[in-house]
């Protein structure tokens, strides 16, 4: 039965959190006899005190009522938000746009482009299997299509590279990243601010940021458990027994909801690390406790902004892959010229630092708000 609370619990409920529990525990301790259990729950609530200054809204084995843990949060809507960080990268085209260029060309020179060679394969798969299923004359667009699917489904800027360039990727990605957000941080704070200041000095925080994204891989391993198991399922035919399926569907969709929790706030905490003297793990909490009871709306802000990047790419991509097949088609000497491969890397750049502006305003937002 749903307990229902007037405004006098409700504000019973806020003191109960916001009072120190060393007072609860005085008062508690006159009130009763002193026993093994009043004794360990002494010393339990004694080491929760210890982490005094967290986000507490639920307790191990206690029912939870909704007025107890609810936190309101005043954002703007989904694409309002959307519409601001486009606004926030335009207004400061002359600091992005030269910061792309940079991690293109530094791509180009510790990573290098995707082959051509795997790129014309791409072309010949899709060809000879358009042939297969008797669609000979498949659109341009249709083809394009495919092309700019397989070349991201396939990690084709990063197929056939060795271990360390894959390092310098992840490197250069994470340098873009802070760079990004130290120049946002900055200009909102209304200081005059140019590139050089940012290549400078936002490198600082980057072993923090290291092992906060070591801490997002480790995460992720529920969800590489799934992929593995699944393949293996596939192979065995084990899914071929609607109960097995269904064991299968539950244990699958456990471990990929505890990845993305886990993910989510790591998230932020990727954004809160950025800032001087701040340890990773202190972000990782801070982060932790900026989302408690947040973190289904910010996974639904995740999740339209991986829909607005895919929307992005397809509006931008597939015509210039379209153009590209339709020049390669007439002049033969365009043939070895990767610029697909150029275009592809171009858009990973400002994807990134879309990412990182659209997540940064989304945490100010956060730290703004007095809750």
């Amino acid at each position: 039965m749903r307990r229902n609370h007037s405004k006098k619990d409700r504000s019973k409920t806020t003191i109960q959190i916001s009072t120190p529990t060393s007072e609860l525990v005085a008062a508690e301790e006159l009130a009763e006899p002193r026993t093994f259990k009043s004794a360990f729950r002494r010393a339990k609530e004694k080491q929760w005190d210890k982490k005094r200054g967290r986000v507490r809204l639920h307790r191990s084995f206690r029912r939870s009522y909704r007025e107890d843990y609810e936190r309101e949060l005043e954002m703007p809507g989904l694409l309002s938000h959307a519409v601001k960080s486009f606004q926030m990268m335009f207004r400061n085209w002359k600091l992005f746009i030269p910061l792309a260029l940079i991690m293109v060309l530094f791509s180009i020179i510790l990573v290098g482009l995707m082959n051509e060679d795997t790129y014309v394969q791409f072309q010949k798969s899709i060809d000879e299997t358009s042939k297969e299923i008797n669609m000979e004359n498949i659109g341009t667009i249709t083809r394009s299509g495919l092309l700019l699917v397989s070349a991201i489904a396939t990690g084709g800027l990063t197929q056939g590279k060795t271990e360390v360039q894959q390092v310098f990727t992840v490197l250069i990605f994470l340098v873009v990243w802070l760079v990004t957000i130290y120049l946002l941080r900055h200009r909102l704070a209304g200081q005059k601010v140019k590139l050089r200041d940012g290549l400078y000095n936002a490198l600082s925080p980057l072993l923090s940021t290291l092992i906060v994204a070591l801490v997002i891989f480790i995460e992720t391993i529920p969800a590489m458990i799934v992929v593995i198991t699944y393949s293996a399922a596939v192979k065995t035919d084990f899914l071929s027994t609607p109960f097995y399926a269904l064991i299968y569907f539950i244990f699958a969709a456990l471990l990929i909801t505890l990845s993305v929790y886990l993910i989510s706030s790591s998230v932020i905490a990727l954004v809160a690390v950025s800032a001087p003297g701040l340890y990773p793990m202190t972000a990782i909490k801070t982060a932790s406790d900026l989302l408690a009871s947040r973190r289904i709306r910010f996974i639904i802000r995740l999740a339209y902004l991986a829909i607005i990047t895919v929307i992005l790419w397809v509006i931008i991509m597939l015509p210039l892959i379209a153009l590209d097949l339709w020049l390669k088609s007439i002049f033969d000497w365009l043939a070895g010229i990767p610029f697909v491969s150029l275009e592809l890397l171009i858009m990973t750049s400002l994807t990134t630092i879309y990412s990182a502006t659209y997540l940064y305003l989304y945490y100010r937002r956060l730290l703004d708000y007095d809750d």
